[in-house]
């Protein structure tokens, strides 16, 4: 892999892990409610729905640090596209900005990793 698609696969890594941390220990404070455009009422209630959330973000960013480095293309691949779902998914059913920090990023990870 080349370094501009290790990179590029780290950044996307670690956008999944600062995710992580917005979901899962943020969720209520100030920059969890700015961020998500929340309540504080509202964040209480879907607090465990957040942080239940903000574990598979850890997931996808564990996958791509994992194929960062041992510069497997297929692991990339994998958690890349499985980025971009999930990224295009939330841009349809929720807000389209989550396609501009979360599945652009990744499409341009992915095209890094493939033609690189």
């Amino acid at each position: 892999m080349s370094t501009v698609a290790l990179l590029l696969l780290v950044v996307v890594a670690l956008l999944h892990l600062y995710f992580l941390v917005l979901e899962m220990f943020l969720w209520t404070k100030p920059l969890g409610l700015k961020t998500f455009r929340n309540t504080p009422e509202r964040a209480e209630t879907t607090r465990v729905l957040a942080a239940n959330q903000g574990l598979y973000n850890g997931f996808l960013a564990a996958g791509l640090l994992y194929a960062a480095v041992t510069g497997s293309r297929e692991f990339a691949v994998f958690f890349l596209l499985c980025v971009v779902v999930a990224g295009a998914y939330g841009a349809y059913s929720v807000n389209k900005r989550i396609f501009f920090v979360q599945a652009l990023p990744a499409l341009l990870a992915l095209a890094a990793v493939c033609c690189f």
